[in-house]
């Protein structure tokens, strides 16, 4: 195993200061594309590190950077929330009502916080990129960083990162090469007919039974297959309304939203294809307008990246069969640029679901998420360019 430097020690203090700066951050979440305090506080976190630091990345991203070299890793951590109510909890519970981090983002920060620490006290053998990534939840962040014309100067030469996972034991590593993330992508359809009296239904056009038609129509989309298998693919309607509440009138119009959720980008391609014929066909009365929203590309780590992450992770208990994960990840995009991967980290196998209301980032994940990721770098530093590519 790659040794690390001394300095690279994560201390007491270190870690209390990042757990500090975990409860800070999850007392005052911000939904995706407004992280701006958040960004606020990263960014002078950082200075005080002595990183050169970039802000406004595709909206409200930071990067710090260490080091320097003629080869870059990144590192990549979340900045937003989730506009979900928290539960009552513990003493650092969420002041912003309907917001909450329900994901981890908090933690994932948390741990580049340490990670920035160590490099601040001995800089890298390589230039090291810690990206604060923003709106990760709605599948929009990634591409908007990758778009920015300041991320140019940035651009690295592999991307890691992790997310953290429960019903895994807390600390245990699941990682493998190709598909860890599905691809996703929700379409929100909308139905223009027309109201009448409620007495008179004929003298209207209602989209009720199209909607009532098509939303098992969509879900009959989906193949019984496992999660793994390349033909994968799940149709959800998440929602669907029709006209208002009323007992007087015959609705004249109704929305439905689908998502779609494949294993890999070549199959969401031919699954849309499939529902935008059901929705053309079945709803063709009521002049359909259908938007796309949080698409996601499929989340796929690439071999060198997967390696230098096994590397990294070399003495961590280990879980097989996690992944795959049906939820996606916009880290994923960065892997369709670069050579990328994320491992996942066990949060408890009685810890909350991600996104449930009672979820809260464990602190106990801090210390080993930063060694990990301290231990890649000394593992990219001592690897010749011909070995990662």
């Amino acid at each position: 195993m790659t040794p690390l430097p001394n300095a690279w020690t994560l201390d007491p203090d270190t870690l209390a200061e990042a757990v500090a700066l975990r409860h800070e951050l999850h007392r005052c979440p911000e939904v995706s594309g407004a992280e701006h305090e958040t960004a606020k506080r990263i960014a002078s976190r950082m200075r005080t590190f002595g990183a050169e630091v970039a802000t406004g990345l595709g909206g409200t991203g930071v990067a710090a950077v260490f080091g320097a070299g003629d080869r870059t890793l990144m590192i990549r951590a979340e900045l937003d929330a989730l506009p979900i109510l928290e539960a009552e909890g513990p003493e650092h519970r969420s002041e912003v009502d309907g917001v909450g981090h329900l994901c981890g983002h908090d933690g994932h920060m948390a741990i580049l916080f340490a990670v920035a620490s160590a490099l601040s006290r001995h800089a890298p053998a390589t230039r090291v990129v810690l990206l604060f990534q923003p709106a990760e939840e709605t599948g929009a962040g990634a591409r908007a960083v990758l778009d920015d014309p300041k991320f140019a100067a940035l651009r690295p030469d592999m991307a890691i990162a992790l997310h953290n996972l429960p019903k895994l034991p807390l600390g245990a590593v699941a990682l493998q090469e190709g598909p860890v993330a599905c691809a996703s992508k929700g379409l929100h359809v909308a139905f223009t007919g027309q109201t009448s009296h409620a007495a008179r239904p004929e003298n209207g056009r209602s989209p009720g039974l199209a909607l009532a038609r098509l939303i098992p129509a969509l879900a009959a989309l989906s193949r019984d297959v496992p999660t793994e298998d390349p033909r994968f693919r799940l149709a959800t309607v998440t929602h669907a309304r029709l006209g208002v509440p009323s007992f007087g009138i015959s609705p004249g119009e109704a929305e439905l939203q689908v998502t779609l959720r494949t294993l890999l980008n070549a199959e969401m391609e031919a699954l849309e294809a499939e529902a935008r014929g059901l929705i053309a066909t079945m709803g063709a009365e009521f002049a359909p307008v259908i938007t796309v929203h949080d698409p996601f590309s499929h989340s796929v780590n690439a071999p060198a990246a997967t390696a230098l992450l096994e590397s990294a992770t070399q003495g961590l208990p280990r879980v097989k069969g996690a992944i795959p994960m049906r939820p996606s990840e916009d880290f994923g995009l960065f892997g369709t640029e670069i050579p990328a991967a994320m491992l996942f980290l066990g949060s408890g196998t009685d810890h909350p679901e991600l996104h449930n209301p009672d979820f809260d980032f464990p602190d106990a994940l801090i210390p080993i998420g930063a060694e990990i990721f301290l231990r890649g770098i000394a593992v990219f530093s001592a690897s010749k360019t011909d070995k990662m590519s």
